[in-house]
């Protein structure tokens, strides 16, 4: 089993929206207010979580405190689900968001002598948008901003909401929604900025393969919500292609981790497109094949369903010593594509944007240059 966990943590980053921090820095690290969540790795007990921390907003709707059952009604969609089949990706580029930490790093720092491995390595490349905060009444045109970016240059964004109640598990990356009926709605309107373009959906990172932390009943509600919101997204854009948290292959057996995906709608096909994994983590890339390979044949469900990999420092794999902020030694993996060459592995991601501290080499939820140039330089 894995010592470190995945934790996901990001100082205040929201919905693609980092809070700013109070004191200034030096030349080394850069935020900007607009701009992609931050992971940081923290250790757990043999289990990972994964994300950015959100600053909490009053937008939301009051809560409900009587004790949730089952997910809110879903109306069913005039398609047909059972037989749908993943749409063939016809885009082969992914979408590069204009506001990122790292891009404001380069457009400021043209001097700088780590200026060009930085730009060329990192910021040409693309990575995921993160929805980290409750804030309901602005998330769909948060959204819309970035796949009607992705769509008007014919690429695909990659979109992460997160805001399941109980994220982390009340560690790090506590926040998110007051509850799942108020998640319900958040996802709801998530959806409704999805457009009609091609767009991949990384759904909560940890919700599944951290759900150990969770009583019974409790699992059972998350996953009934999650397999809502794979429903909710897929009839908002039939192009949209969700999928489920597979954690990574340090954390979970194969069959267990299938067995909860299975209770969260994962090997529905009106649900999911299938699991993703390794996200803000180090495990090789050919450890994640093997491993989601594994998860997927023991998921079941139609044989469109495929797996993602965050490929975005495991050039080098996870370090020995279960060191997980900001280890040294990390060098960059594969580049994010969709063709990826491999049976059911539909793409290698960069989920998490190299760079962007865990919290050792830079302020957590930063870009620090120095760490990118290690990784980028590696």
């Amino acid at each position: 089993m894995v010592v470190a966990a995945s934790v996901v943590v990001a100082a205040g980053a929201v919905a693609g929206v980092l809070s700013a921090f109070e004191d200034g820095r030096g030349s080394d690290q850069a935020r900007r207010p607009q701009v992609s969540a931050s992971p940081r790795l923290a250790p757990l007990p043999a289990v990972p979580s994964a994300s950015p921390t959100a600053a909490a907003e009053s937008a939301s709707p009051s809560p409900s405190t009587s004790v949730r059952r089952t997910p809110s009604p879903l109306p069913s969609p005039s398609r047909t689900e059972q037989k749908r089949e993943r749409t063939a990706t016809v885009a082969t580029r992914l979408y590069r968001h204009p506001d990122s930490q790292v891009l404001d790093w380069v457009r400021t720092h043209a001097g700088d002598p780590r200026h060009a491995v930085i730009a060329s390595r990192i910021a040409d490349q693309p990575a995921a948008v993160w929805f980290a905060e409750y804030a309901p009444d602005t998330l769909t045109a948060r959204v819309a901003a970035v796949t009607s970016g992705g769509a008007a240059q014919g690429r695909v964004p990659v979109l992460v909401p997160y805001a399941i109640p109980g994220r982390d598990c009340g560690g790090h990356s506590q926040g998110g929604a007051p509850d799942l009926d108020a998640y319900d709605a958040w996802i709801d309107r998530f959806a409704a900025g999805l457009g009609s373009g091609e767009v991949i959906v990384v759904l909560e990172p940890d919700s599944v393969a951290q759900a150990e932390c969770l009583s019974a009943g409790e699992r059972a509600d998350r996953f009934a919500s999650l397999a809502r919101a794979g429903r909710v997204l897929k009839a908002a854009n039939p192009r949209a292609r969700v999928y489920f948290d597979a954690g990574h292959s340090g954390w979970n057996a194969p069959g267990k981790q299938a067995a909860w995906l299975r209770q969260a709608g994962a090997a529905s096909p009106g649900s999911s497109d299938g699991i993703f994994s390794n996200v803000s983590n180090f495990h090789t890339t050919a450890d994640e094949v093997a491993y989601d390979r594994r998860v997927l044949d023991a998921l079941g469900g139609p044989a469109s369903l495929g797996a993602v990999i965050d490929t975005s420092r495991n050039g080098n794999g996870a370090p020995a010593d279960g060191q997980w902020c900001d280890p040294a030694g990390r060098k960059l993996g594969r580049t994010p594509t969709l063709s990826t060459g491999e049976p059911r592995i539909d793409a290698y991601l960069w989920v998490k944007l190299p760079g962007e501290s865990d919290g050792c080499k830079g302020r957590p939820g930063t870009f620090t240059a120095s760490y990118a140039y290690d990784l980028a330089s590696s």
